[in-house]
Parts: C-alpha cells; structure tokens; sequence
C-alpha cells in the first residue's frame, strides 16, 4: 500500500448495508476534471452542493451532495471529493464503478487520474498521517473511536484525535531533547572548565521529566484498558455456578443453568463495561481430570477451558460452599490449583459462590463470598476485578492509548533511569548520557510517529476499515 500512494483512490466510506445515506469518498491530486465528469461542472470548495451524478452518458445515476476540498484543506491533505448519496449498496457501487471509469476515460484530460483503484483498508488517513493532517497516534485514535465500545473510550478517543496525548508526549521530547542538547554542546568543547551537570542542574531536570512521564504512562495504561478491556476467564469444577456467575454479571440469560455436571460443554463470551472499561468475561467447561469417564464433547470442552485459561489476563477462580468439605472435591481443587499454577501466572481471584444456602468459611482476605443466585456479593466482585485489572478510575482529560504506546513509554522510562546513573558519575560519563537521552527520545518518537518504520504502518492502518 504504501508504494501507491500517489494514486487516485476512491471507496464507500460508510458502512455496508442499507441507510438513509451513504458517502462514496475519493483522494488524490488535481481532482478538478473528475468533479466535472461526475457533477457536470466545478464545485465551489468546501460547499455541499445540491446536484445529479452523472454517468458516462451525462444521465442521473442518483441525487445527493457533492462536496469538494482541494488539497492541502482536506482531510487526506490531497484533493478530496465527497459523494452523498442515497445508502443503497447498488447505487453506491453504482458511483464507485463510475468514478473509476470517469478517472480512465481519456476525455478528462488527466492523463495522473487513470491510475485511480479501490482504496484499501486506513489508506485515507495513512494519507493523512504521511501528509502531516495526523500524527500517528492521532492516526490510531480514529480507528478507536470508531471501534469505541464504551462511553468512556469514546471520549478518550475524541481527546486522543484532538492531539491532547501527542502534545503530552511533544512536551516530553521537547525536554529530553533540550537536556540532550546542552550534553552534546558540552561535549563539542571538552576544554570548558565548567561543571556542566551542576550548572545545567541534570540529575533536577531528569527527575521532573522522568515525574512527567510517570504519570503520562499511569494515563496510558488506563487509556489502553479502556480500549481493550481484560479477558477474564471464569474457572472452577461442574456446578460451582460459573454459568450463573456470568448471566447474574451479564444481566442476562446468556448460559443454560442446571444441576447436571457438564452442562456447558464450549466457552460463552459476553463483554461487560465496569465504570466505562470492557471486561470480556468467558465462561468455561467445568474443569476435571480427562480420565473420568467423560464424553468426547466434554472432554474437547475442557480442553478448551484450560486453552482459554492460558491466555487470560485474570482468572476468576469459583469454589462451591456447599462441598468445600468433601474429600472428592477437595482432592480435584487441589489438582486444578496445580495446573493453573502451572499454566499462567495471570492473577487470581478467588471466589466462594453459594453464600445463600450455606455459610462461608474464614477464607483469605482478597477472596470474595457471594451468591450468584441472589446478587448478594456481586459489587465487591465487580470492584475486585476493576482492581485486578488495575483501573484506578478514568480522570477528567484522560486519553485512549494503546499496548504499544505504553511499552514505548515504559522504554524510554527505562532509558531515563539509566540516563540518571550516568548524570550521577559526573562530567565522566557524558557520551552515555547523551546516548540514553537520544535513545529515550527515539522511544518517544515512535508514538507519535516521527520515527517508526513501514511494517508498523501497514500493521496498524492495515486494521482499519476500507473508507477510513
């Protein structure tokens, strides 16, 4: 994608299926003989205009809007060409089929047009990030607006594509660079009897820096749960009341309840918001030893169970009151223990379900007692899990952030430490100072962007959808 990025491109940029409208978008330099074939003369910019898009034989295919933005005022920084049509597939497909054939057809005089394809997935605002509109974080945060599954993220987002998150992360390398600047500069004139790290007060400007970044990271670790959520996995022996454990935190009949041992025999997913984050919570087959006798189907689920538990990011581990007691029980919840001990080194919380109908036991001081059936527990449960997850509550001016964005902060947080033992060793260690500032600022740039390489780019608008 990114070797064609000097070709016209065009794309319904709504989504598929039927609506009131929908939007044909097209991207490319010197537009000004297509929008003449398409609306039967110049448009006026940034104007909607009420008109009939043409076909090849000048007649109506629909009427609707056509705005156009020449180049750099666009979205995209090219010149942009918006159709609003009515949202039927066949009209749209109608208009994307005529854009193509108006770009090849020699009549329009523009000889760069007949290049004009489909564009592919995030190729409107890959535009936009190579031509200065976006900054690549901003870039990502349309993509988690669009794919914002609660209010919270939504708003996160919003304040991401602002540029709230990349001015923090300027600032940030604004300082580094500015320190790193005043240590290359010493090192240009080595015969200066001066003590520089005193003087330019280093070890004080690395620690209000390393402060700064310490809490744009807390941001960026609560911004990338917003956005991703946790997936954690509900585990426990047949009938702890695992699937009535999700239906009471759905809110919803999502699993088939019964006293038979191995009523559910494959994982039921449901993602739930707790204060604006998703939990993706999985119920699974309940878990005993593959040498019990069991059925295909059964032991394929608990197979998949165990599957599940090695890549959640909490367990939620369910015993049963009523046979806590009992030698059989207690022998398999040894042998389960085992395992997950083995298995993941997620968190556990640990969880006693039937408080209704029989009376819990002293247990340890983070495990939970409830009741499934009645609800009694629930909201301590809910608040475990925020606290496992790590979510600390959403501030006001909080941002989205990504998995990425929070290794390349913990880096450059790594790169500062180190840049700090060095300012400790004085005047001596000046060349591996300015390395580690330099590296620090690398780690930084890569959020944003300004240094980053082309398999990131196409990994991350590759995942966007085709339009945007």
């Amino acid at each position: 994608m990114l070797s064609r990025l000097n070709d016209p491109i065009v794309a319904i940029a709504t989504a598929p299926g039927r609506g009131a409208v929908g939007i044909v978008r097209v991207s490319g330099r010197a537009l000004s003989p297509l929008v003449v074939a398409l609306c039967g003369g110049p448009l006026e910019p940034r104007r909607a205009t009420l008109l009939s898009f043409l076909d090849a034989q000048a007649r109506p295919i629909d009427q609707g809007l056509a705005l156009y933005f020449p180049a750099p005022h666009s979205y995209t920084g090219e010149d942009v060409l918006e159709l609003h049509a009515h949202g039927g597939a066949v009209v749209l497909q109608l208009l994307v089929a005529r854009c193509l054939e108006a770009a090849a057809a020699e009549r329009t005089g523009a000889e760069h047009l007949r290049a004009m394809r489909p564009a592919g997935p995030g190729e409107f605002t890959t535009r936009a990030f190579l031509n200065g509109k976006l900054d690549l974080a901003q870039a990502e945060a349309v993509a988690d607006l669009i794919d914002a599954s609660t209010e919270a993220a939504a708003r996160s987002a919003a304040r991401s594509l602002s540029g709230e998150f990349s001015r923090e992360i300027h600032a940030l390398g604004e300082a580094v660079v500015e320190l790193r600047s005043l240590v290359e500069a010493t090192l240009d004139f080595p015969d200066e009897e001066i003590d520089f790290l005193q003087r330019a007060d280093a070890i004080g400007r690395l620690e209000r820096i390393d402060a700064r970044l310490q809490a744009v990271l807390a941001s960026a670790r609560r911004g990338a749960l917003l956005r991703e959520g946790i997936h954690v996995v509900l585990a426990g022996q047949p009938n702890v009341g695992k699937s009535s454990l999700l239906n009471a935190l759905a809110g919803a009949e999502l699993a088939i309840v019964t006293p038979i041992p191995g009523t559910t025999r494959d994982k039921i997913a449901q993602t739930i918001q707790l204060e604006g984050v998703p939990l993706h919570v999985v119920d699974t087959a309940g878990l005993r030893s593959l040498d019990d006798g069991l059925d295909e189907v059964e032991r394929i689920g608990i197979e998949r169970s165990w599957s599940e538990i090695g890549r959640a990011d909490a367990v939620v581990v369910l015993h049963d009151l009523t046979r806590l007691t009992l030698p059989a029980y207690r022998r398999a919840q040894e042998a389960i223990d085992a395992r997950l001990h083995q298995l993941t080194r997620a968190p556990r919380l640990q969880v006693f379900n039937k408080c209704d109908v029989a009376a819990p036991p002293s247990v340890a001081g983070d495990a939970i007692v409830l009741s499934a059936l009645t609800g009694q527990g629930l909201d301590e449960l809910r608040r475990a899990l925020l606290t496992l997850a790590g979510w600390q509550g959403a501030p006001e001016g909080g941002f989205i952030a990504r998995t990425r964005h929070v290794h390349a902060l913990r880096r450059a947080a790594d790169h500062l430490e180190l840049a700090r033992g060095h300012a400790q060793l004085g005047d001596a260690a000046l060349e591996l100072l300015a390395e580690e500032l330099r590296l620090a600022h690398e780690s930084l740039c890569e959020i944003t962007g300004e240094f980053t390489n082309d398999d990131l780019l196409g990994e991350i608008f590759g995942r966007f959808c085709i339009g945007k």
